[in-house]
């Protein structure tokens, strides 16, 4: 790339401090090519978002079937579908298209995918028998632990882990024009929007308040920072605190990777390549439920730490 290209290029990427190492080198620049081809045809950001949800559909299906060819073209498929899912995000930031119903659509994509994954696990794991009790069947257990893993462990880590970038976004940045929302501006907005003409938005946005309520419920010392710091200095956040808050919560930024899609889709195509796939609503559930509950008491620690500092009287001006 040219400088120009390069510029370009940088501009269509949220920041390089909550980017892991595979969008970076994979998805991210291939990305930025079916962003710049999807421009050129006059193609919209959700419409990409859209047929990502078609292809990790296709991806579920595909893994409900046990033979080896079917779970290849799965992965191919959810491999499109999140590369589609960084396309829309690049593309919306290259054309200035970003809208709150892109940024809906976009996290509800996520979960569209994994339901279908779920599903699949489930299927194909009620008549085998359980490892450690191989004279029983997983039957309604499998059902149970997908229920329990997909609604819960895998809705809670992605949620917060989208939540803590955004925050990190909000905090780095002089100009505050991240995706940083807060459930009661998102329930004022779902009153004020009609039924009439709005069926689908308003069912987006009734989804999207649950959404931001379940981040902030987890979140509770960062809520009473924010507060604190938006009553103090109005918004208008000063330097001193963001390289503090940017120097302690970037270390939780792989964390924040490590449990959203890349280190969870590898493990999941490793459990579903070799026909154990039981062991990834474990590996959920256990491994990635202890970087979540790590993640969180770091950055609810970091919070209540500068919480204190600003109500002690410590000038960050």
């Amino acid at each position: 790339m040219n400088e120009a290209e390069l510029k370009a290029y940088n501009s269509t990427i949220k920041s390089y401090d909550t980017e892991e190492f595979i969008d970076l080198w994979i998805y991210r620049p291939y990305g930025y090519k079916c962003a710049l081809f999807f421009k050129k045809h006059g193609v919209h950001p959700n419409v990409i978002t859209i047929i990502s949800i078609f292809l990790g559909i296709a991806a579920g299906i595909c893994f409900i079937a046990p033979a080896l060819r079917w779970n290849i073209l799965g992965i191919f498929f959810l491999l499109w579908a999140n590369l589609y899912d960084s396309t829309d995000g690049q593309l919306a930031r290259l054309t200035g298209q970003k809208t709150r119903w892109g940024r809906i659509l976009d996290g509800f994509a996520g979960d569209v995918w994994f339901f279908f994954i779920y599903l699949a696990i489930a299927i194909r794991e009620t008549f085998e028998p359980i490892p450690f009790a191989p004279e029983h069947q997983w039957g309604v257990i499998i059902w149970i632990l997908c229920s329990f893993s997909g609604f819960w462990i895998h809705g809670s880590q992605c949620q917060l882990a989208d939540y803590y970038r955004n925050i990190h976004l909000y905090f780095i940045q002089e100009k505050n024009g991240n995706e940083f929302d807060n459930s009661q501006a998102q329930k004022i907005r779902y009153k004020e929007t009609p039924w009439k003409g709005n069926f689908f938005w308003k069912i987006f946005l009734y989804a999207y308040v649950g959404y931001t309520a379940n981040q902030e419920r987890m979140s509770p010392n960062f809520q009473k920072f924010i507060k604190i710091v938006n009553e103090k200095y109005n918004k208008n956040i000063p330097a001193k605190l963001r390289d503090e808050f940017r120097r302690h919560s970037l270390p939780l930024m792989k964390y924040t990777n490590i449990i959203t899609f890349n280190s969870r889709a590898l493990f999941l195509w490793f459990t579903m390549l070799t026909g154990h796939l039981w062991i990834y609503i474990f590996f959920e559930i256990i491994i990635l439920g202890s970087i979540f509950l790590y993640m969180q008491y770091c950055h609810e620690k970091l919070c209540k730490r500068l919480t204190a500092k600003i109500e002690s009287g410590y000038d960050f001006c």
